[in-house]
């Protein structure tokens, strides 16, 4: 349960509803302990031959009078302890999604988004029950089980010896059982994270799955991790269900020991009919707290899983963050400067860049260019600390970017991948995102003309403010690039970085589109990546990489005269595009 212990910080903000809810609900508790002793008063006359019509009738007044009070207690302490549950929850689930905005790349690239998903829902809600009617059952457990037991003994200890017997059982049913519940648990809420993971992909990647006709596969996919998830809950389910009839069993017992043995005394005399009576519904109050503690211990040991499993995501420290005395970067001149860069991706033993030097003046335009897996995008990455390298250094305005505060250096970069994500929102909701305050229309068309996408947006039902839907699925992959491109350019950082954000139209549109950008480009430092020589050729400095190294740099024509890969990729290329036009 020590897991729980991390939500003090919660609890302690609610501190004063958290003690009238439990002032509530513990007077609830000894209200319900008044109600017998009524009862028995009106049995003892009644057996007396004292009960006159008056006196009864002002027994179930009273009695009236503690149901009413009693429901009262009951929407109290329901207001107070379970709002602040759900108030917790949502701190909780706030602080899970702040939490994993702070993560590098690295943690997302090893993390399934099923068990990410299934942490903020299942977990939290798991835990939310722990705080909620966990504390309501355990309070009950201590207030109602030790004040029915004292009254108990108060009226007949010897009864009370005889009818507690079954207890040691109960105390050895819940230890082996706890144990067990916890464990099962745990691998309930594994599994369900697989079963999600397997429907988000699918549903992200519907159009490949019925592209390549694997409707079926899929399904098959899917229902083998539905049975895995229904085979561990079945698991839980025979704990779980053998748990409580256990505990009602023993409560049971108790019962048919204090009927049996608490008959004979009241027979005998030794103690009267009002007592039984009342020790009988004493005895019904107390099951409830031994049938609630199997209850209790399910709750708790589901919540302090669940907590368990949050917490080790909490524990989970970004590896990228800001080194003693770094400095706040204002706004870049944009100058790069990279000596002996080399980096390994994780698990990796092959560098996926090697030695890799080079430097670039502000408000200069590189292109970058090479074969598929050279490291271009890496590079790109590592310039804006998206990942940490360990050796070489990368100098941006005279200082090692690691010197700068991450969120400051960041700001300095726009940069459009080459797989931009979308929201399911509009289109003018989309080209703003990352500002603030919004755009004013004319701000909007502007980029959006620069990107040549301005009139297509014309041509949609609503313009601007046409709903795009999830991932931007009505939009074709091209006008996909060209969005987050104009993105990109509303931003109007120090440097931008196009990751082939226009591989997804053809060769001349992407000429056309960076030559309408060579205003913007001119006014920072700009970066290019491409594959077709055509995008970069007006660079001031270009690399061509190749297996994690630059094995050429320079000018378009410098490179050409070389008559090395560079000059091999333009060759082909110019071929390619007459072979097009032929």
């Amino acid at each position: 349960m020590k897991e729980l212990f991390k939500l003090k910080n919660y609890l302690a903000r609610y501190k004063w509803a958290l003690l009238a809810g439990f002032i509530s609900l513990i007077a609830v508790d000894l209200l319900q302990l008044a109600i017998p002793l009524y009862i028995k008063k009106a049995v003892d006359d009644l057996a007396a031959g004292a009960a006159l019509p008056a006196r009864l009738a002002g027994y179930g007044l009273w009695v009236l009078a503690l149901a009413l009070a009693i429901g009262l207690g009951r929407f109290f302490w329901r207001y107070f302890l379970i709002g602040t549950a759900r108030k917790v929850e949502r701190h909780l689930r706030d602080q899970f999604f702040s939490h994993l905005c702070t993560l590098d790349f690295v943690y997302f690239d090893s993390t399934k988004t099923g068990d990410l998903m299934a942490h903020a829902t299942n977990d939290i809600n798991a835990v939310r029950m722990a705080l909620g009617f966990g504390s309501v059952i355990l309070t009950d457990i201590l207030v109602l089980g030790l004040a029915s037991l004292f009254l108990m003994f108060s009226l007949s200890p010897r009864l009370a010896l005889y009818a507690l017997i079954p207890l040691p059982f109960l105390s050895l049913i819940v230890a082996l059982f706890g144990r067990v519940i916890r464990r099962r648990f745990e691998v309930v809420q594994r599994s369900f994270s697989e079963l999600t993971e397997t429907v988000r992909e699918n549903i992200s990647g519907i159009k490949v799955v019925k592209l390549f006709v694997q409707e079926h596969s899929e399904n098959v996919r899917f229902d083998g991790a539905s049975q895995d998830y229904l085979d561990k809950n079945m698991k839980l389910v025979w704990v779980w269900g053998a748990f409580f009839p256990l505990i009602t069993l023993v409560a049971s017992f108790s019962q048919g020991i204090a009927l049996w043995w608490g008959g004979r005394l009241a027979v005998s005399g030794r103690i009267s009919l009002g007592d039984f009576v009342a020790f009988m519904a004493y005895l019904g109050i107390l099951i409830w707290p031994m049938i609630a503690i199997g209850r209790a211990i399910d709750i708790f040991q589901r919540g302090a899983a669940s907590q368990g499993r949050l917490n080790r995501i909490f524990e989970t420290r970004p590896q990228i963050r800001d080194l003693p005395g770094a400095v706040k970067l204002d706004k870049a001149l944009g100058s790069l400067k990279v000596e002996g860069l080399t980096y390994y991706h994780q698990d990796q033993s092959r560098p996926a860049l090697q030695d890799v030097s080079f430097e670039l003046k502000g408000r200069k335009m590189l292109g970058i260019t090479g074969t598929i897996g050279s490291g271009k995008s890496t590079l790109a990455h590592l310039l804006m600390r998206l990942y940490d390298y360990r050796q070489g250094q990368i100098i941006l305005d005279g200082r090692e970017i690691t010197g700068y505060t991450l969120d400051s250096l960041r700001e300095q970069f726009a940069f459009v991948p080459q797989d931009s994500f979308l929201f399911s929102d509009s289109i003018a909701e989309n080209i703003s995102f990352g500002r603030w305050p919004l755009p004013e229309q004319g701000e909007l068309e502007r980029v959006a003309g620069l990107a040549a996408l301005h009139p297509e947006i014309l041509g949609l039902p609503k313009g601007y403010r046409t709903v795009i839907g999830e991932r931007g699925v009505t939009l074709s992959g091209g006008q996909k690039q060209r969005l987050a491109l104009a993105r990109a350019l509303l931003l109007d950082k120090p440097i931008l970085i196009l990751d082939d954000a226009l591989s997804a139209v053809d060769a001349d549109t992407e000429r056309r589109i960076l030559d309408s950008l060579r205003s913007e480009l001119e006014q920072r430092t700009s970066i290019v990546i491409s594959h077709r020589i055509f995008a970069i050729m007006d660079a001031d400095l270009i690399l061509v990489m190749d297996q994690g190294r630059i094995v050429e740099q320079g000018k378009h024509q410098e490179l050409l005269d070389r008559r090395g890969k560079y000059f091999e990729m333009y060759q082909l290329q110019q071929l390619e595009r007459e072979l097009e036009k032929a």
